[in-house]
């Protein structure tokens, strides 16, 4: 495969109070904040619009699982699925099973640290 990850889909961490912080974020940085964080929209090199999302997550939060960090990145890729079969034939760990929606597929691996990290093959005009 020639394009493994294509950009940074997202950034999501736990916190306390996420609504919060959202405000914190709002005011005093600007971010344009909703229900589930903020997000950045813009361009790939063909004009497409593209989206990434900065999301602060309760602190109880089992999304992260099976990782204990208080983090999690989300990178967009290109056809999720082989991509996936590519990296099991490497030997890395895959966590759960491909989950589709109208944004996107989504799949989840651990690097060799125990970092959750979110793949995610985008449809952004859903959120047009």
């Amino acid at each position: 495969m020639k394009n493994r990850v294509t950009g940074l889909g997202g950034f999501f961490f736990k916190t306390k109070n996420p609504n919060k912080i959202k405000e914190w974020y709002k005011n005093h940085l600007g971010l344009n904040t909703d229900q589930y964080g903020c997000t950045f929209w813009w361009k790939d090199k063909e004009g497409n619009d593209c989206s990434t999302q900065w999301s602060p997550m309760n602190e109880d939060t089992s999304y992260f699982k099976p990782s204990e960090k208080q983090f999690m990145m989300n990178f967009r890729v290109e056809n999720l699925k082989q991509l996936l079969v590519e990296l099991e034939k490497e030997g890395v760990t895959i966590v759960g099973e491909v989950e589709e929606y109208e944004y996107g597929k989504f799949g989840w691996i651990l690097d060799p640290e125990g970092n959750k990290l979110e793949l995610w093959e985008p449809v952004d005009k859903a959120f047009l």
